[in-house]
């Protein structure tokens, strides 16, 4: 894998929130260990939720171990409460993604907090990774960027003006996502180039649902503009519960794909890659998987990078 870009696969978190059914630990960690194989090295595997009203990240724990004994490989998870901060720093995962949305209405829908008191969060999750000497990366991420909806549409100025509030909260790493699928390359360059600006150093981070069909348009059109953290999901599985509307993330497979056709080494095998998205495939057989590539093949002398 470059440096420079981390392809981050989202499967057995946001990919899991709408499923009817979800895989086993067992299975959730046989496919950790295919894909793995396969090369992927970046994983976010759960959110800490109570088990009752979550019970697909009962087992997250586990989960975050088995990424532990994966050589090279990085874990990540989502903390959207001060209770779930607690645990992610006392856990291994390597990355905490913390969530303010674009929109106040989205804001009180998905977390029942304010904007403001998601930025407080994030204040909160800086100060005890410093006191704990957790040595966590703090991934704060503006959900809804291109549009919600609930709201309708969002300003980009609203965005920058939001992104530079989570930098000046501290915050290692700034991610913006089009959560139902509302903007086209040009919005997404232009919103990841001025967020650029702001960033001071700091990695950008995409995340994107593939819910008109410009998903990998615009993954294409924000690495161009600088983004280094890229999420997808296995098969493109997940959407949001909260957001009207929403459909999977871009397939992680096709991501993988599109990076090697632009000259960015990878490190993963996308044929094992396929192969290894048939574990999901068979925990959840009624669930529908999408991607171009697990339904037809590579190009004859595609390089694999």
């Amino acid at each position: 894998m470059s440096p420079m870009i981390e392809l981050r696969e989202v499967g057995l978190r946001d990919g899991l929130q709408l499923v009817g059914r979800y895989p086993e630990t067992a299975q959730k960690q046989r496919w950790l260990g295919a894909a793995h194989e396969a090369g992927v090295r970046h994983f976010e595997v759960g959110s800490y939720l109570p088990a009752r009203t979550a019970p697909q990240f009962a087992d997250i724990d586990a989960l975050v171990a088995t990424v532990g004994r994966l050589p090279g490989a990085r874990c990540a998870v989502l903390a959207l409460n001060d209770r779930g901060l607690q645990n992610a720093i006392a856990g291994d995962a390597h990355d905490i993604g913390m969530v303010i949305s674009a929109t106040e209405a989205h804001s009180q829908r998905n977390m029942r907090r304010s904007r403001d008191q998601a930025i407080e969060l994030v204040v909160r999750a800086v100060a005890l990774n410093r006191e704990t000497g957790a040595g966590k990366r703090i991934v704060a991420g503006v959900a809804m960027a291109f549009g919600c909806s609930i709201a309708g549409q969002v300003a980009p100025a609203e965005v920058l003006r939001l992104a530079e509030r989570l930098i000046e909260a501290g915050a290692d790493a700034i991610s913006i996502a089009d959560t139902v699928g509302y903007a086209g390359p040009r919005q997404v360059h232009s919103l990841v180039t001025a967020i650029g600006r702001l960033a001071g150093g700091r990695p950008l981070g995409i995340h994107l649902h593939d819910t008109r069909g410009l998903g990998l348009a615009n993954a294409a059109a924000a690495i161009e503009a600088g983004a280094t953290l890229i999420d997808a999901a296995t098969g493109g599985l997940g959407g949001c519960p909260f957001a009207p509307g929403a459909s999977g993330n871009i397939v992680f497979e096709d991501l993988v794909f599109l990076c090697q056709t632009m000259g960015l080494a990878t490190g993963i095998d996308i044929e094992r890659l396929v192969a290894a998205r048939a574990l999901l495939a068979e925990a959840m057989p009624e669930e529908p998987m999408f991607g171009a590539i697990a339904r037809t093949e590579l190009p004859i002398g595609h390089h694999q990078m």
